[in-house]
């Protein structure tokens, strides 16, 4: 039989039903119906806003290619031949695997990005609705209140940009328990529960947000109601439940906790200036009234701008607290939700770091033990921490304005609303204006190096058809930090494994390291597979070996891209064994192969030129005359009987002396006043050829 709804249960699924409506029509007026176009993934090939989609999309193609078998969502077609869960190409492990096993009823192109998308505002909709409607019976105060939720700017920056962090209604869930448990003195809710799984079925960086909220239920509830049992076993289960899930979805295969980029937490810390600053990365200004600020390290990553609407909004409320002090008491209001107060100022502290930043500067850097910095880096992008505290501050405003305006005037707390509504959209409706030209229709941000529109042209577009078929295996000698994205792409469209890392949010940089190795001993040792690919766009590596390879019958050269101004630019450097090549951007590896400065800076060396703090070594009379490069028999050939550069611009410079006194670099004085003159307008170092 049919379970019977209380008219409250019916009234409670309306007014979700009714957000998530809300949700729906403002994804749809922001970026119309392109994305839910399941056939179409050029947005996702070119680039939207930045390439970090591309990743997304490329985990996806690797993954479907890839047997069933549990867990659910590694390939050993990624990190090959090891293999890692395509949860750290941040794919949305969730639907990932949902399409993995409806694939063969799926298009030869599929991509589920959009409708992920479309779902997440339709429940920041529904559950914004359901946690305003806590606190007002009138439906249209909880759908005006609701609306800021929906057009938030950190929702918006992340949609389409990091895609699976678009899920921000998993926060508004967790706040709407915590305050529906506080009212019934209840800590243990299904929905609860499913949230904290859910969170690593589609990004990690939920879990610590979702769990702090429950935990101060839980705390609260245990201090208040003496009972700490009940909580402990709930929080014990939910985790474990959690863990279930994580290793469902291939969490634990084959990433790190932090390896793969090097950056350590701090970098990606949240400046003091956030709430209020309107600049983000790949957009122009997110505010109509207010200026963008300085940032500096990774802030961008820590974007947190209210919006002019709020932060007017939380002002008023802050002055209307202090002159009703006695009446509002907010100190007893904060005694009473200690947990959630103790958790929000938690996760205020990990995401400012401990490296603390305001505008451009870097204010200070308190001192952590290393143990502690290695663990923090296990969440490295700190900045996005403060999202739960980010939408308590909206909750805050509009349940002020509620609470303020509905006792008085019929309808008064209706106007409030509906201005802070109308000054929040038109202070956001630059990036909102933006955001809706960028899929009307759709343009490439200029990532996709296979797409023969894309400009400027490179050598890839020519290369790759080429190569076609020839390979089973792409290997990165190096990571490929500005080609690998769409490497990724081709190497996924070819059906070819890839053992690059570049383009996965975490691995373990150890077996990555260990593997090139071994690809490079083999080359060395006339061990060169012929099925492989070799890439890498570290010149060092690449002369390093391109004589062996050669010897081995591999095709060993360079291929370039062409910039705004028609020059050209290096792009990749290739060994490809048993191919034939003479692409028009190529240029194949021989004696007159050109040479470059090391792109090498430290405390001493500014890109490859020594110049910085010379008078604690001693060489001030050296500044600017000392060039580096990579020791490799190719370099160490050209330069020991060298007598004189020239440059690609005619320029000559003669060479006083070179030294290979330490190891791995051979340093170069030159007679002149700077050597700097040997990078271009634009920064790129020229072509050298020696002169004997």
């Amino acid at each position: 039989m049919e379970q019977k709804l209380s008219p409250p249960q019916r009234g409670t699924r309306a007014l979700f039903g009714l957000g998530c409506l809300l949700g729906v029509l403002v994804f749809l007026l922001v970026y119309g119906l392109a994305p839910l176009d399941v056939t179409a993934d050029a947005w996702l090939r070119g680039g939207y806003i930045e390439a970090d989609i591309q990743q997304h999309y490329a985990g996806w193609l690797f993954y479907r290619q890839s047997p069933l078998a549990l867990p659910f969502c590694v390939t050993s077609n990624i990190n090959w031949p090891a293999g890692m869960s395509v949860a750290f190409t941040d794919s949305i492990p969730l639907f990932a695997a949902l399409f993995r096993l409806l694939s063969p009823l799926l298009p030869a192109t599929f991509q589920y990005f959009g409708w992920y998308t479309l779902l997440c505002f339709a429940l920041q909709g529904g559950f914004a609705v359901l946690l305003i409607g806590l606190f007002t019976p009138k439906k249209s105060a909880a759908l005006l209140g609701a609306l800021p939720f929906v057009v938030s700017p950190i929702l918006l920056e992340r949609a389409f940009r990091h895609t699976a962090l678009a899920a921000h209604f998993l926060i508004l869930a967790s706040l709407y328990y915590y305050v529906q448990g506080r009212r019934e003195g209840r800590f243990a809710y299904k929905g609860l529960f499913a949230i904290n799984c859910l969170v690593l079925g589609i990004h990690p960086y939920f879990a610590p947000m979702t769990y702090a909220i429950t935990f101060a239920l839980l705390v609260e509830h245990a201090v208040s109601r003496r009972q700490l049992a009940k909580p402990a076993a709930f929080l014990g289960a939910n985790l474990a439940c959690t863990v279930a899930v994580g290793w469902l979805f291939g969490l634990f295969s084959g990433g790190s906790a932090s390896g793969g980029s090097g950056i350590q937490y701090g970098h990606f810390c949240m400046n003091l200036n956030a709430l209020w600053n309107p600049s983000s990365r790949g957009m122009g200004s997110w505010s109509l009234f207010l200026p963008q600020q300085n940032q500096t390290l990774g802030n961008y990553d820590g974007f947190n701008y209210l919006g002019l609407g709020m932060l007017l909004c939380s002002v008023f409320v802050l002055v209307m607290a202090l002159a009703h002090w006695k009446t509002v008491r907010p100190l007893a209001i904060l005694r009473q939700r200690f947990g959630l107060v103790f958790v929000s100022a938690c996760l205020t502290v990990f995401a400012v770091s401990h490296v603390i930043t305001a505008n451009g500067a870097v204010l200070a850097r308190l001192p952590l033990p290393q143990f502690i910095v290695e663990l923090a880096t296990t969440l490295r992008s700190s900045g996005r921490l403060f999202w739960p505290v980010y939408y308590l501050i909206f909750l805050c405003c509009v349940v002020a304005l509620i609470r303020l305006f509905q006792n008085k005037k019929k309808g008064l707390e209706l106007m409030a609303l509906a201005v802070l509504c109308l000054v929040q959209l038109v202070d956001l409706s630059p990036a909102l204006a933006e955001k809706a030209r960028s899929f009307r229709p759709y343009v490439s941000a200029g990532y996709d190096l296979l797409d023969e529109s894309a400009v400027p042209a490179n050598g890839l577009q020519d290369f790759w058809p080429a190569a076609s078929g020839q390979y089973s295996h792409l290997v990165a000698l190096d990571p490929l930090q500005d080609t690998g994205l769409t490497l990724a792409l081709y190497t996924a469209d070819a059906g070819m494994t890839s053992s690059d890392n570049s383009f996965t949010a975490r691995y373990d940089e150890a077996q990555a390291a260990a593997r090139r190795e071994g690809y490079i001993q083999a080359i060395l040792n006339g061990q060169m597979p012929q099925d492989y690919l070799f890439l890498t766009e570290q010149e060092s590596t690449f002369l390093q070996l391109a004589d062996a390879a050669q010897q081995q019958g591999a095709w060993c050269g360079v291929l370039y891209t062409l910039d705004e101004t028609g020059a050209e630019r290096l792009l990749v450097y290739v060994i490809a064994p048993g191919m034939d090549y003479n692409g028009p951007l190529a240029r194949e590896f021989d004696q007159d192969f050109p040479l470059h400065i090391a792109d090498y800076s430290d405390d001493y060396w500014d890109r490859g030129v020594l110049s910085l703090n010379l008078e604690q070594i001693g060489r001030q009379a050296d500044k600017d005359k000392v060039v580096l490069f990579y020791d490799t028999p190719y370099t160490r050939a050209k330069l020991l009987n060298a007598s004189a550069f020239t440059a690609s611009d005619g320029s000559v410079y003669p060479i006083q002396s070179v030294s290979d006194e330490d190891a791995g670099w051979l340093m170069v004085t030159l007679e002149t006043d700077d050597a700097h003159q040997l990078y271009d307008e634009s920064g790129w170092c020229m072509d050298l050829e020696s002169v004997t």
